[in-house]
């Protein structure tokens, strides 16, 4: 992200020199490549980019791809099947235009985890590695968790063809997550980060605004005025010239003088790069045009959904045209809920399946049509499912055993369900894949080697994931 923040460490502070506009950045370290690894498997790379719908709080297996309509109330829910396109696939008719076009994704029906909680989750669903919870607990990322995917594909992007010099490889849309949940402290929410790869391999992050601290974005139609997207640790686009940014940059040569504080000479060259990055976004045209929505017709925006997720996955299929490798687009709970719903049955039914169907369907069918889709892995999920059982208030609780996975484009065959849950819907009747399976699943289509080993922090060689089991089976 190219805002300076503190990742809960406690030796960086007195490093936070920079801030001269939001332009300028520290970063922590600067990783070198490991000569005999071998990171690309080309023979099965089909993915020039990835997005990443990331429904944070966890839909329910039972209100999306996996009904049980045979089986008792208490369980079955509200909904019932749709006709879809894909045998043996029962999906919510609240979903029907996804069941429409179920012929262009595959569903995989039994990721599993243990952590029955959303930083834990969400960290892990994200990297692929199991978050080592902060000593007291709390929410908050650390500089030493994972790296995220995007982070991971954005240090690789780097080692074999430099810094990018316009568009970023990674980047974060509309917010970071937990930036406008509802609580008393701004929440940055572990695993979208680079963590101990270093600062450098942060997303670049937008940021959009709530009207008040009871607005959700994502349950209403945003005007244009809202949807700047605007970079996160930049001036907004009224304040920015290039004049300006010149002589910031002159601001920032200043500061050479605080070089002295600073610990060692990776640093020192990280602090370099990612100052520079921030410069060149600004000063971008290319970077500018990809992040201005309203350059698209606006048939095409209301097809997908003038609400923030739908503008959000326009606005990632965008980024991926222009050349960006890695989008993660985050359905937040800004309400304290949202996707979390113990006991928010009505907006499961009005807001939360209405707006994924539209935006997820859109950004398919503009993907297949753009000629996209075969150079693109969709995935959406959630970073837990809910309980088997409908509970008092007719919500559903939290339930890491069993939740689903969307999964198209890039090679990936359409129309087919892959693995089986028990009755309840509650366990996997087959072979659970687990967040590093599906994040081996990922690299694998991009052509990245799921077992690469890259340098943390002391320079020593970490395997970015613990015995993956990539999901072959799914791609044609």
């Amino acid at each position: 992200m190219l805002s300076i923040w503190n990742h809960g460490s406690d030796h960086l502070p007195r490093r936070r020199v920079l801030q001269a506009g939001g332009a300028g950045l520290l970063g922590l370290s600067l990783p070198k490549v490991l000569a005999a690894e071998e990171v690309t498997s080309e023979a099965i790379a089909r993915a020039k980019s990835v997005i990443f719908l990331f429904l944070f709080g966890g839909p329910s297996q039972h209100e999306t791809f996996d009904l049980k309509p045979d089986a008792p109330d208490k369980i079955r829910g509200q909904f019932r099947p749709v006709a879809s396109r894909t045998p043996g696939l029962h999906i919510c008719e609240k979903l029907h235009r996804l069941a429409s076009i179920s012929d262009k994704f595959a569903v995989l029906r039994t990721l599993s985890h243990s952590y029955n909680d959303h930083s834990g989750g969400g960290h892990y669903v994200q990297t692929g590695q199991r978050w080592q919870i902060p000593i007291g607990g709390g929410f908050n990322a650390t500089p030493k968790d994972w790296p995220s995917m995007g982070s991971v594909v954005d240090y690789i992007q780097q080692q074999k063809y430099g810094a990018p010099t316009e568009l970023p490889n990674y980047a974060v849309v509309p917010n970071s997550l937990g930036r406008i949940q509802t609580y008393s402290v701004q929440l940055v929410r572990p695993g979208e980060y680079a963590g101990w790869l270093g600062r450098g391999y942060d997303p670049v992050t937008t940021r959009i605004e709530k009207r008040d601290k009871k607005d959700n974005p994502y349950f209403r139609t945003c005007t244009d005025a809202e949807l700047t997207f605007q970079l996160d640790g930049l001036l907004s686009p009224q304040e920015i010239t290039l004049d300006r940014m010149h002589q910031r940059q002159s601001l920032l040569s200043q500061f050479d003088a605080e070089r002295s504080r600073i610990d060692s000479a990776r640093s020192l060259t990280e602090y370099d790069r990612f100052q520079q990055r921030a410069l060149n976004l600004v000063t971008s045209q290319k970077t500018r045009e990809a992040f201005d929505i309203t350059r698209e017709p606006a048939a095409l925006r209301e097809r997908y959904g003038r609400h923030l997720f739908g503008q959000s996955s326009l606005l990632a299929r965008r980024l991926v045209e222009a050349g960006v490798r890695f989008v993660t687009v985050h359905w937040d709970c800004p309400d304290g809920y949202s996707w979390d719903s113990h006991s928010h049955a009505n907006d499961v039914a009005n807001n939360l399946l209405p707006g994924f169907d539209q935006g997820a369907s859109a950004l398919l069918e503009d993907l297949d049509q753009r000629g996209l889709l075969d150079e693109t892995l969709v995935v959406a999920c959630g970073e837990m499912g809910r309980t088997p059982n409908v509970n008092r208030t007719g919500g559903r609780d939290h339930w890491s055993t069993l939740f689903p996975v969307l999964i198209a484009g890039a090679g990936v065959r359409g129309g087919i369900v892959y693995g089986e849950s028990d009755k309840d819907g509650a366990y996997p009747a087959t072979t659970p894949i687990r967040p590093e399976d599906l994040a081996g699943t990922i690299y694998q289509a991009m052509g990245i080697d799921p077992h690469v080993r890259l340098p943390d922090i002391q320079g020593r060689p970490v395997p970015i994931l613990e015995d993956a089991n990539p999901v072959m089976d799914i791609f044609g």
